[in-house]
């Protein structure tokens, strides 16, 4: 199961959107008169003035199972699964209507609901995404539903033209920027398989401010195909990429130069490129990034270090003497 959460400002438009179409029927309601889709229409108006400051007061979900999952639902399970989805999502107290729509393959309902409680209080929208994410990917363990990420549990091959298109970038640009650790790696990627980026600049100025994404001559903001192909979101995810390699590195160098400098110079009296100094440096970093990793094992690293130092004096001597003989 997925959820799909909207928001907007018109009652009427959502409902007639939902309510006029040939296939669609109405499961459930609370807080609603049913005889007109003009009386449903007032029932939400009437209760948004309550709170007249909340501008965008009617939320919108579009809860969507897989085809494999036709024969698990009766009409009463989904109106208790859209029930439950709402409880989870802290939907609750207020007006709001379940409708189920025919015209896929794919059963799915639509929750219209207000925004503005029974009591007059706001029905918060944010985090409402990665709740969403959550809430649905739970219901669909709890119950055993088909299980696919987030647009994958589209039809794709229903799709046609943009749409289509629209998926496939998702598809692509997502899996991308999960590896990409600058923004040259990722329009590399990208163009290969026949994507180009387009960025958007502050008037005037060097500064990006949005981007865009087009394959076959059609183009498409990064927030039209989905929020998290946002620049800014894109963005985030290129720089942690991007700090998980370079801290890696900065451990690598530091762990090195310490060897170098703690073994070369303090432990050789004329530092050469020979094979056992090269095997001193590799075991010393292995060593100091084991001791720094783990917080110095408690503090005693001074003191490691001065024992590991006695050692190879104690074996250097120990081959002089071998030698001398």
């Amino acid at each position: 199961m997925i959820g799909k959460v909207m928001i907007g400002r018109s009652f009427a438009g959502v409902v007639n959107y939902n309510l006029q179409k040939t296939d669609a029927y109405v499961l459930h309601t609370r807080g609603l008169r049913t005889d007109s889709l003009q009386n449903i229409i007032n029932d939400f108006n009437l209760q948004r003035k309550i709170n007249k400051e909340l501008g965008k007061a009617v939320g919108h979900i579009a809860l969507s199972w897989s085809i494999h999952d036709k024969d698990k639902l009766t009409t009463d399970v989904m109106i208790e699964r859209a029930q439950e989805y709402m409880k989870l999502m802290d939907i609750k107290n207020t007006q709001y209507i379940i409708v189920q729509h025919n015209d896929k393959p794919h059963p799915h309902v639509h929750i219209i609901y207000n925004r503005v409680s029974d009591n007059g209080k706001t029905i918060s929208d944010r985090f409402q995404k990665q709740r969403n994410s959550k809430v649905a990917k739970d219901i669909t363990l709890k119950y055993g539903y088909y299980f696919a990420e987030n647009k994958e549990q589209v039809h794709s091959e229903q799709l046609k033209g943009a749409d289509s298109l629209k998926y496939e970038l998702y598809d692509i640009i997502s899996k991308e920027a999960k590896y990409a650790r600058n923004w040259q790696q990722l329009e590399s990627r990208l163009n290969e398989k026949g994507i180009n980026i387009i960025y958007k600049y502050k008037g005037g100025t060097n500064e990006i401010q949005g981007i865009s994404f087009s394959k076959d001559g059609i183009q498409f903001k990064g927030s039209q195909i989905d929020r998290s192909l946002s620049y800014g979101n894109i963005n985030k995810q290129i720089i942690s990429n991007s700090q998980q390699e370079t801290l890696a590195d900065v451990l690598k160098r530091n762990a090195r130069e310490n060897a170098e400098r703690r073994i070369i110079t303090n432990e050789y009296e004329s530092p050469s490129e020979n094979e056992d100094v090269q095997n001193d440096i590799t075991e010393y970093s292995e060593k100091w990034l084991i001791e720094n990793l783990a917080g110095g094992f408690g503090g005693g690293g001074d003191v490691d270090d001065d024992a590991y130092k006695r050692k190879k004096r104690n074996n250097n001597n120990q081959n002089d003497n071998q030698m001398s003989r």
